[in-house]
Order: structure tokens, then C-alpha cells, then sequence
């Protein structure tokens, strides 16, 4: 049994370079793999597993791990401008003002909006509650990026998953919306700022 619990920075040799991680040991059944902030790589081990067995999961995963740290750097370089909440909610209410007349013949009620600053999600529909929640770090974002989030929540009072029916509607309305979500992704540095 393993009974140092503490970090262990390690650096693995792999087919893509060396790669640096930390290393834990913990109560897990499997490893975990985690590229965190400052690109930090981390790797939780089952405790009575060898910690060689985690440089070989580092050296089978490194061009996985290269790719995320790649995604993050690239994420980040777009510094985004500071906004004021009173800009925010301006912006954001005309996101959704711009967009509306697109479901309004559909039956949607213009809903109510709130703002929060939301860690994972640029926004969220309540159909149930009738309202609609965007990220404060939206109106950091370019307008056709906020007008795809403000649709699609608008959607979601259609239909509530993200089945078939909800992407034919996004497809009907905004035919481009895939564009603007792949676009979106560079701004996810973002969230929970």
C-alpha cells in the first residue's frame, strides 16, 4: 500500500517531446487525466497502481495532451476588453432583441433575461420558470457570437433538449449557426472570468 499521498512532479519522455505533470495519488478506480490552468497536466493514480503506469498513460496520451494545451494557448491569446454590468445588460438585451423576431411567430414569449457570471455555459433557458440566463462574458464577445447564444436559448422554449428538433429549428433560423458555435470555443478562455 501507497502511503504517500503527496503531488509528485514527474517529466515522461513521449513520442511528442518530454511532458511535465503532477502526479496524485488518490481513492480512484482508474486514472484521470486533466490539463488545468497555466497548462498544468495532472494525472490522479489509483493508490496500489505504479507510478510507471502513469508515465505510460502520459506517453500513450501525449498527442492528446499536446492538442489541449494548444487549444487553451490559443484560447487565451484573445484578450478580451472590460465591460461594465450596465454595458453588459445593454448588449445582451439587444442580442436578444435582435434575435427574437425570429421565434416570435413561433409562439415564444419574450422573456425575461438575467445575467450571471456562469463558470461552464454562455447562457441557459428556464423554459419552465420562462426566463432566460446569459453569461456576464458574453458581451465581451463579438454581437453575431451573442446573437447564436441568445437564439439558442430562445430556441429551447421550442424544444427543450438538444434533440433533432431543436438543431432543425437552429438550422432554419441561422443557418450558420455551427460557424458561429465553432467561433465561439476560442472566446471559452472566458467563462467564469
Amino acid at each position: 500500500m501507497v502511503k504517500n499521498f503527496q503531488p509528485q512532479l514527474r517529466l515522461v519522455d513521449t513520442p511528442n517531446g518530454v511532458i511535465t505533470y503532477t502526479l496524485t495519488r488518490k481513492r480512484v478506480k482508474n486514472l484521470n487525466l486533466r490539463v488545468g490552468h497555466g497548462n498544468e497536466i495532472m494525472v490522479s493514480l489509483p493508490l496500489r497502481c505504479p507510478a510507471t503506469q502513469a508515465d505510460d498513460f502520459i506517453r500513450e496520451k501525449s498527442g492528446w495532451i499536446l492538442d489541449a494545451v494548444r487549444r487553451r494557448e490559443r484560447r487565451q491569446v484573445e484578450p478580451l476588453p472590460p465591460v461594465s454590468r450596465e454595458e453588459c445588460a445593454v448588449c445582451l438585451r439587444e442580442a436578444l432583441e435582435r434575435v427574437y423576431p425570429l421565434v416570435e411567430p413561433l409562439g415564444v414569449v419574450f422573456p425575461p433575461l438575467k445575467l450571471r457570471a456562469l463558470k461552464s455555459q454562455w447562457g441557459n433557458c428556464h423554459w419552465a420558470q420562462g426566463y432566460i440566463t446569459l453569461n456576464i462574458a458574453l458581451a465581451r464577445c463579438p454581437k453575431e457570437l451573442r446573437d447564436y447564444v441568445a437564439l439558442h436559448e430562445l430556441v429551447h422554449f421550442l424544444h427543450h433538449d438538444h434533440g433533432p428538433g431543436f438543431y432543425a429549428r437552429m438550422d432554419a433560423l441561422m443557418p450558420d449557426w455551427r460557424q458561429r458555435r465553432k467561433a465561439l470555443k476560442s472566446y471559452s478562455g472566458a467563462l467564469g472570468d
